[in-house]
């Protein structure tokens, strides 16, 4: 729904109905999460997605009913009911609901929280053996695991929103504007940084916070918000700001990904410093450099491309190690 909450909030403040359709089960298959939301404004237009192409038109007809009759609806689509899918297409569980100012009051106050990246659960009851309590909301602060929870009259549908994790770029230049363009179609919530006032113009960076800082000393002072979903990448290859920045990052093994753009002579010229400085391998080895997959990036986007590929699976690679495993038998 993060993606879409701007298209969301136009058909609220328009006054006019659309269609939501929300992803609340999947069986088998599936390329989007349970959560996924799509909204078919008044106009018919679409605005994100619960489902690939297999059952993208079928739902798409079943959000605009919904929209035309008020109706709220959990509907199941499956390679049995004659989608025209294949049979090796998973099932999905999909609840359509008119959306508008009237049938969903409570969504501005979801809105502010996704805007200001606080964490909001929001429980809807997709099914219940009352009619007329079907797609009621209830709004809480406290987090839940993202989940359909089924009750003896009802099924609910639970979604936690939480903090997106945080990107942050040091180095104001077109490496960093890539970069944020990267990072926010992943979902992170972008920083940039840099001591220059020139080059650091909100303008240049859409959609990121943009600050006039030293990076070591911004850095210092994100400390208490830092864990293992933050990234954060130095696109600057001037020792003055790289140096002391790296030498901070170093020391803080909360950072999930850290990584420093340049080139392989670079790589060994600023490993040599910090090896001077004391740190040893294993910490050393923390350090992403030069930053990103080697896929034969020359252009800005290239090299964005590669270093979110390598945050994404870095960011990947520390789940599974902190994923519980069965019991060997």
């Amino acid at each position: 729904m993060r993606d879409i909450v701007d298209d969301l909030m136009r058909v609220w403040h328009s006054g006019r109905t659309g269609g939501l359709a929300t992803l609340v089960r999947t069986f088998g298959s599936s390329l989007l999460p349970v959560g996924s939301a799509m909204l078919v404004d008044p106009d018919g237009a679409i605005h994100g997605a619960v489902s690939d192409s297999c059952y993208q038109a079928a739902v798409y007809e079943a959000t605009v009913q919904a929209a035309r009759t008020g109706r709220r609806e959990l509907r199941r689509f499956d390679p049995s009911a004659g989608f025209g899918v294949r049979h090796d297409n998973g099932t999905i569980d999909v609840f359509m609901e008119p959306f508008s100012r009237e049938h969903f009051p409570e969504f501005p106050a979801i809105a502010a929280d996704l805007v200001r990246h606080r964490p909001v659960t929001v429980f809807t009851v997709v099914w219940h053996t009352d009619p007329s309590v079907i797609g009621q909301h209830l709004i809480t602060d406290r987090k839940h695991n993202t989940e359909l929870v089924s009750l003896p009259e009802s099924d609910v549908f639970v979604y936690s929103h939480t903090v997106p994790p945080r990107l942050i770029i040091f180095g104001a230049n077109p490496f960093a504007a890539a970069l944020t363009v990267q990072g926010q179609l992943l979902g992170y919530r972008v920083t940039v940084c840099d001591p220059r006032e020139t080059f650091a113009v909100p303008a240049s960076f859409p959609g990121a916070e943009v600050l006039v800082d030293w990076p070591h000393r911004y850095l210092n002072s994100q400390a208490a918000g830092m864990d293992a979903s933050t990234a954060v990448v130095a696109v600057t290859r001037d020792p003055d700001f790289e140096l002391p920045l790296l030498t901070v990052a170093l020391r803080m093994p909360q950072i999930g990904y850290l990584g420093a753009l340049g080139s392989d002579a670079d790589h060994r010229q600023r490993i040599q410093t910090l090896q001077a400085s004391g740190f040893d391998n294993a910490t050393l080895a923390r350090l992403h450099s030069p930053a990103g997959f080697d896929i034969g990036a020359r252009t800005p986007m290239e090299h964005a491309v590669a270093i979110v590929a390598e945050i994404l699976a870095s960011r990947t690679a520390a789940a599974a190690r902190t994923r519980p495993t069965a019991a060997a038998s």
